[in-house]
């Protein structure tokens, strides 16, 4: 869940100066947004219907009632196939080290679902806390800052109590060395996605031996340059057959997928479904509210 412009790159958070953070109920009747990240802490509480995520190598199924944290500078992307309804709060990472000076040594972990009793407890409190922000937030009554402010460092305050762990990265320096590259690439991709794009044109972008930079790719990402390449096409092709009635000869040609045998495979592999039946499905189904 990102605005579509940034979506396949890393992402760069507005937020509002009277909150810092930014906090909003996602509507979604359908989105695609292959790997990317940003330097905020990303919640996301599903309210209504599902959502596929997956954060790095690790995929997850998010349902109605589920929350998942996505930690700052952690590459991830997220799949909605059908309507859904969320709580999408991002927390830069800026903002909560002026709170909580070791942040750089801790991560966050929900664990949401747990067997854990005392652990549940503590997700049903922090899930309660969303649900006042986002009632807030939705009213916007009179005194709305002080409110939505206090819900917000009681959110801070459990998650520091509640759900960090303390970790060592010895390697902190050369892994943002590492994201920088990686954001001129996503970067340089997201402009020229729908043309072809060598392994020689992009590894020169960062300044990398080509061989080499294949190795540094498929490492971060978990995936080839060119299979990315695909993945953000395929993302465009996606919201195109939601939003318009444009043919898909023509939204192929759009977004630059030229191997049709290729696409017709990913796009099953993706959503289980032909491009035919996504768009007989969508026709079936109320738009969510």
């Amino acid at each position: 869940m990102a605005e579509q412009s940034s979506k396949h790159t890393y992402e760069i958070i507005q937020v509002p100066e009277t909150t810092h953070v930014r906090f909003f109920t996602d509507i979604d009747n359908g989105s695609y947004y292959p790997n990317h990240w940003h330097d905020a802490i990303e919640i996301i509480y599903m309210i209504k219907g599902e959502l596929d995520v997956t954060v790095e190598s690790s995929a997850c199924h998010l349902h109605e009632g589920q929350c998942i944290l996505i930690n700052s500078s952690v590459i991830h992307s997220t799949k909605c196939t059908s309507p859904n309804i969320g709580i999408v709060f991002q927390i830069p990472f800026n903002f909560i080290k002026l709170y909580i000076p070791d942040i750089q040594q801790l991560r966050f972990e929900l664990d949401d679902p747990t067997n854990d009793p005392i652990r549940q407890t503590k997700l049903t409190i922090f899930k309660d806390t969303l649900m006042q922000m986002k009632v807030v937030d939705d009213i916007r009554p009179e005194g709305y800052l002080l409110r939505f402010n206090s819900l917000l460092f009681e959110i801070l305050f459990q998650l520091y109590h509640n759900f960090s762990i303390k970790v060592f990265h010895a390697s902190m320096n050369h892994r943002a060395k590492d994201l920088e590259r990686l954001n001129q690439v996503l970067n340089y991709t997201a402009k020229n996605y729908n043309r072809s794009i060598s392994i020689d044109e992009i590894s020169q972008i960062v300044f990398l031996e080509a061989g080499y930079f294949c190795r540094f790719f498929k490492k971060h990402m978990g995936l080839t340059f060119l299979e990315y390449q695909n993945e953000v096409r395929l993302s465009y092709i996606y919201q195109d057959l939601l939003t318009t009635t444009d043919t898909l000869s023509l939204i192929l040609e759009r977004h630059g997928f030229t191997n049709y045998k290729i696409f017709r495979r990913m796009f099953f592999e993706h959503f289980n479904a032909t491009p035919s039946q996504i768009r007989k499905q969508l026709q079936r189904e109320p738009k969510t509210p």
